[in-house]
Parts: structure tokens; sequence; C-alpha cells
């Protein structure tokens, strides 16, 4: 089983929120002529790096809920930069966020490992592609139906 990473999404207020923002950091990097990759930086690199790059993915906390989350491509450990930067880790993520079950969480800093089994499962999307309303779903979920 894979291990994933915790991570709280500081400053957004939804899942659509966290899409239009990685949006406009790739766009930004593209014009700035760099490589268009989501990411995320963090100081230190995962003990268990291992792992999670068999196939774990970051879930973002959002607004006190596990909300979505992203596969984790690659884990890369980058050099320190110019004026002494320290050495820092970045996850590279895919482009798809997945919106996940909301399960509450409580704040914290910084980013925690979430074992497979703990990890909410992703939402329930109708046939057609649309998502289900929370409600909807967790009503259906609570009759048996899904």
């Amino acid at each position: 089983m894979a291990l994933h990473l915790l991570k709280m999404c500081v400053g957004v207020d939804s899942v659509a929120m966290l899409r239009e923002r990685q949006a406009a950091r790739l766009a930004r990097l593209r014009a700035a002529g760099e490589s268009a990759a989501p990411r995320h930086l963090t100081r230190h690199m995962p003990r268990r790096a291992d792992e999670i790059a068999g196939g774990g993915s970051l879930y973002w906390i959002i607004r006190g809920h596990i909300a979505a989350r992203q596969e984790i491509v690659a884990l890369t450990r980058l050099a320190p930069g110019d004026a002494g930067a320290p050495k820092r880790c970045a996850i590279l993520l895919a482009r798809e966020v997945v919106e996940t079950e909301l399960r509450p969480r409580r704040p914290m800093q910084g980013w925690r490992y979430l074992e497979a089994r703990d990890a909410p499962p992703d939402r329930f999307r109708a046939p057609g592609g649309d998502a289900m309303p929370p409600a909807m779903a967790a009503e259906l979920r609570e009759l048996g139906l899904i």
C-alpha cells in the first residue's frame, strides 16, 4: 500500500479555488519560460519518500476537511539557492486535482504522513461525470446505494 502526505491548503476556500490558483501559478511559470509542472515546496525531504513514490498522493486540507488529493509524481531535493537559501524538497504533483469525500481534520503545521487505510475515498461521480453534491452522496451512502 502506498503512503500519502497530508497538507494544509492555507488561504484556499474550496477545491475550485485550489484549481484556479494552481492554473494561475502554472501560467506564470510558462510565461517566465520555466517548467510548468505543479509542485509544492517544503523544507524537509520525507524520510519515507520511497513509500510515497510508489503511488502516494498529497491530500489537501481545505477549511477543516480533507477535500482533495493530487498524485505525487516525484520527490526531488533542490540544491541550496543563491543568498544561502537552505536545501528544500519539491513535491512534484499530477495536474489533476481529485475531490475526495470530506473528512474533518484539525489544523497542523507542515505535512503529515497519511496511511492508505486512513485516506478518504475519492468523491463519487455520477455516470455522466459530474460530481454528486456531498449531502446527496452522504444520504445515498447511508442507504447503502453507493
